[in-house]
């Protein structure tokens, strides 16, 4: 007969070492330290509403500087979506509810002019990382700014090409600009073959014929290297 004391796998029925084991100390530890921030950010937000100041999320130094938007802010992405929310959802803008959700900030705000003005609040900006102050561009980026843009303009305009005779124009002038750059390729090659050459013709001068420039004498080297000393002739004078 089966032991009723112990189970069907052999263990002992009150065997309960399979459980997890928790240190209570750490996590004591660690609750005493997050009870000690939230103390130290209260009293900062109280003393902040004293001064009749907001108060923000202290910087750790790690922050960028803020960058203008990229992407179009798209409002209608969850027009005609049916979302799933919690059962205690909808109480005020804390948490996840239906509405436009910011997961760094942990809110939820019901229309589109108060979340645009929330991602755009320093609130926001210390919870993704930002400074919230603005890089001051030197003339050097303003300039290559300048350049991008007209550039992707031009790109712009050339997708939006739809007769031959545009398009056969935008091929002339891609060739005619390949045309100008291999030939300034060439004048780079040419000129610095040119210094080269004077560079060894000057040393000629300075130093006479017996310096030897690099590859000038190779056949003659490879001639001796093979027992040749010349092609003269045998006939008698």
């Amino acid at each position: 007969m089966p032991d009723k004391k112990g189970s069907a796998y052999g263990t002992p029925a009150a065997d309960t070492s399979f459980r997890r084991n928790y240190d209570l100390d750490e996590y004591a530890q660690k609750a005493k330290v997050r009870e000690a921030a939230e103390k130290e950010e209260a009293k900062a937000r109280y003393e902040a509403k004293l001064a009749g100041k907001k108060y923000y999320k202290p910087m750790t130094g790690d922050e960028t500087h803020t960058k203008a938007r990229r992407e179009v802010i798209d409002l209608e992405a969850n027009v005609g979506k049916t979302l799933l929310v919690p059962a205690g959802a909808g109480q005020g803008k804390r948490g996840r509810s239906a509405g436009f959700y910011c997961a760094a900030c942990d809110l939820t705000f019901k229309d589109n002019m108060q979340w645009v003005e929330h991602i755009n609040s320093m609130q926001h900006l210390r919870n993704v990382g930002e400074t919230g102050e603005v890089k001051k561009a030197t003339a050097e980026e303003v300039h290559q700014r300048i350049i991008e843009v007209w550039e992707r303009l031009q790109e712009q305009k050339k997708a939006s090409t739809t007769t031959l005779k545009e398009r056969l124009e935008l091929r002339e002038e891609e060739a005619a600009k390949e045309r100008e750059a291999r030939r300034l390729k060439r004048q780079e090659e040419l000129a610095k073959k040119k210094a080269e050459k004077e560079a060894a013709e000057k040393i000629k001068v300075e130093y006479g014929d017996d310096v030897r420039i690099e590859g000038e004498h190779d056949e003659d080297d490879m001639m001796a290297a093979m027992g040749i000393t010349g092609f003269g002739t045998s006939k008698k004078k």
